[in-house]
């Protein structure tokens, strides 16, 4: 579903990320895991078309984000970690419009848009501008808009951050669902014991160069998925 082929994204002399590959399958939730400044969300924002970058490739579906950028944003959903909404819009609007966008039809979406917004608790406030809304509605929101679509793949930088706990246990039920059903997901998190127990395979990157990947018993062993992580990070 998604093929990073030797991806490197370089600002002026720096390189933020360093011949990068990894593959995510369909039915797979991958984690990314790394420190501030590693090279996470460069990555996720160039997965999603955001970000140019100056070598290798990256396929979506088996197309290149490079060559059609067009069809590769079709098939994908990208909540960042900070929803940068349309604020002037009400919930519902922000969300009709995403629906708009990637042409979903009338029925389809407001039995997508119940669905969701009845999990999360926010069908009441979807009449209302999203500039009333807190950072944990907003994150809401973000995610109802990228369900509502059905993409294959679903690219999330720390989707845990502002949500309360019922919300995160959802959201970890709709990704488990999500590619149980065929879909996959890459996503960033600093919260290694969520990432431990919800992924099939992690990668853990450090100052831009990949220095650990595969399934979660291969990467993590006997030990916990943190203790990996500090040994790595705290590695010359």
């Amino acid at each position: 579903m998604l093929k990073i082929i030797n991806y490197t994204k370089t600002y002026g002399d720096k390189k933020a990320v360093n011949d990068l590959s990894l593959h995510i399958a369909p039915g797979e939730i991958y984690g990314f895991i790394g420190h501030n400044g590693a090279g996470k969300t460069t990555t996720l924002k160039a997965i999603a078309g955001i970000l140019q970058f100056d070598e290798g490739d990256i396929l979506v579906d088996g197309e290149s984000v490079k060559k059609n950028p067009l069809v590769c944003k079709s098939k994908i959903a990208y909540i960042p970690d900070n929803p940068d909404l349309y604020e002037f819009m009400s919930g519902i609007k922000y969300l009709n419009f995403i629906a708009d966008i990637f042409g979903v039809d009338a029925d389809k979406r407001q039995e997508r848009i119940r669905k969701y917004a009845d999990l999360f608790e926010i069908t009441g406030d979807l009449a209302q501008p999203i500039s009333a809304y807190s950072h944990g509605m907003k994150q809401k929101l973000a995610i109802v808009s990228a369900w509502v679509h059905e993409p294959k793949l679903i690219i999330m930088d720390e989707p845990f951050v502002g949500l309360d706990p019922k919300a995160s246990h959802l959201l970890k039920g709709m990704m488990r669902e999500f590619c149980d059903n065929g879909g996959a997901i890459f996503f960033s998190t600093h919260v290694l014991e969520v990432a431990e127990k919800l992924c099939d395979k992690v990668a853990i990157i450090k100052k831009g160069e990949l220095i650990k990947a595969g399934t979660m018993d291969e990467v993590k062993g006997d030990t916990s998925l943190e203790e990996v992580f500090l040994e790595l990070e705290e590695a010359k």
